[in-house]
């Protein structure tokens, strides 16, 4: 195969994190080159018409892009691929689209946000935000808006004990403030396979005697400068199956729905922050992640015992066989419709128990406090029937416990109900479940003289999907209870007349 390794031009004077790129391409080429392709490598800059007819002439089979920037610009890294999909050349990696949209770090996290994926808030002087307005304060960290490779990243990038108002006041222009996430910081590599993405190995990045109040963050000089502290002091390491085997699970979990929410293809890397809860944090999805050999993704390839040369193999493999577009029959919500039909009972079994527990922790949305409150509604439903006050509607699909919801009326009043549940597995996500869950609880709170439905939710950013999903069903926001659930973390309650 004639395969064209295509990077942006980089300049004798670059930066360290520019001229990487030659590095990368040197790997590359090497490793493809003794399997046997002919291999190329052709710089770019922003005369693509030029770049465009140095192609029509080498005629390749694929593309290698490693353009990450032109002009040293991380907002153009979308230009190049764009160029190849008009001309119909195939290329490794990701549709221009999605590098587009995964660069964008604004863009990003409004797309992470409404997919109901987990994403720390964030403010900008201009342009999007998603905060709570709130007096409180709290550690921010700002970030360049459009250049990965920790460019521009620092401990000055810290804001401590600010608002949000604060910290948007104190963000230049093209770049924003996020809430910092105090805690574990891991990065999980994915590569295209011929059965789907495989997950490689988690790495935790421990920050090993770093001084009490220098931030624990990889900045620029963890990565770019050998001879600095933080060089020296930032290791990566593999988690431990043993030690962390149900948050490994979470961060997999989230990284194949990153990988689904953008249409990735060939190799991306996912960076989380898990604070002192557990609970994982999504920063930014790498969509074309550093493959020099002795980069993370190269170090998680040597620990999931695949070679680099078998890798870049796969990664040409599923640019040319159209990796980026397998069809797939979906359903109206624009999901693949499941295989087995669904089924939704009322009745609720003693094996109900374990499985309502389990449904809850796979979404990942609840504390463990508040799985066993989901659980003791089960218990209180077997305990004494419908005296307890709680009715449920289970989604069963192949003997398997997909999803249930459960609601009653509330005390007191006279046709008024809460509804208190709803959870569906994460791979069932997406093709009309919960709205279908939410109809039976309508049908079955009417026939029992309901005429009012409410329900409640965090405000918090990652709630914004359930939010939504409300509103869609017709339910109408009638209150917001700053700090309710917790500092920072307010109600949100709906009403939906029956």
């Amino acid at each position: 195969m004639k395969i064209i390794i295509a990077h942006q031009a980089v300049p004798p004077d670059a930066p360290t994190d520019e001229r990487d790129v030659l590095v990368q391409a040197a790997a590359v080429r090497d490793a493809l080159a003794a399997r046997g392709h002919a291999v190329y490598v052709l710089p770019c800059t922003t005369d693509l018409g030029n770049v465009r007819r140095k192609l029509d002439v080498q005629k390749p089979d694929c593309v290698f892009n490693l353009v990450e920037t032109l002009e040293n610009s991380g907002r153009l890294i979308h230009l190049a691929p764009a160029t190849w999909e008009a001309a119909g050349i195939p290329f490794t990696g990701s549709s221009s689209e999605a590098l587009y949209m995964t660069t964008h770090k604004l863009l990003a996290k409004d797309r992470m946000l409404a997919a109901g994926l987990p994403v720390p808030e964030w403010v900008a002087a201009r342009g999007p935000r998603n905060v709570q307005r709130s007096t409180n304060k709290a550690d921010w960290i700002v970030k360049s808006v459009w250049e990965h490779a920790s460019v521009g990243l620092g401990d000055a990038s810290i804001l401590r004990g600010v608002t949000s108002a604060e910290a948007a006041a104190r963000t230049p222009k093209d770049f924003f403030a996020e809430r910092f996430i105090d805690g574990r910081e891991f990065n999980l590599a994915l590569l295209a396979g011929p059965d789907g993405p495989e997950v490689l190995p988690p790495a935790e990045i421990l920050f090993e005697d770093f001084p009490a109040d220098k931030p624990h963050i990889v900045g620029y000089a963890a990565k770019w400068d050998d001879g600095s502290f933080e060089s020296a002091h930032t290791v990566r390491r593999f988690a431990d199956p043993d030690a962390d085997g149900t948050l490994i699970a979470d961060l997999t979990r989230l990284a194949l729905r990153c990988w689904e929410v953008f249409a990735l293809n060939g190799w991306c890397r996912v960076d989380f922050r898990v604070d002192h809860e557990r609970r994982p944090w999504i920063l930014e999805v790498n969509t074309n992640p550093c493959l020099s050999p002795d980069s993370g993704f190269a170090a998680a390839l040597e620990q999931a015992g695949i070679s680099y040369g078998d890798a870049m193999e796969r990664i040409v493999r599923a640019a040319h066989s159209g990796g980026r577009a397998s069809p797939r029959a979906e359903s109206p919500g624009g999901r693949a419709s499941p295989q087995v039909a669904v089924t939704f009972r009322q009745e609720i079994t003693p094996s109900d128990l374990a499985a309502v527990r389990a449904v809850t922790a796979a979404t990942g949305h609840f504390h463990d406090r508040e799985i066993q409150v989901a659980a003791e509604l089960v218990e209180e439903r077997l305990a004494k029937g419908a005296a307890s006050g709680y009715e449920f509607v289970i989604a069963d699909c192949g003997g398997q416990v997909i999803g249930y919801t459960s609601f009653g009326p509330i005390p007191c009043t006279e046709s008024s109900f809460d509804w208190y549940w709803l959870a569906v597995r994460p791979e069932f996500q997406g093709f009309g479940i919960g709205k279908q869950l939410l109809q039976h609880v309508i049908v079955r709170a009417r026939a029992l003289g309901g005429t009012r439905l409410y329900c409640e939710t965090s405000a918090r950013p990652q709630y914004a999907s359930t939010r939504a999903f409300y509103e869609h069903m017709g339910f109408i926001l009638c209150e917001v209870l700053d700090d309710f659930y917790a500092p920072g973390d307010g109600r949100a309650t709906y009403c939906a007349h029956l």
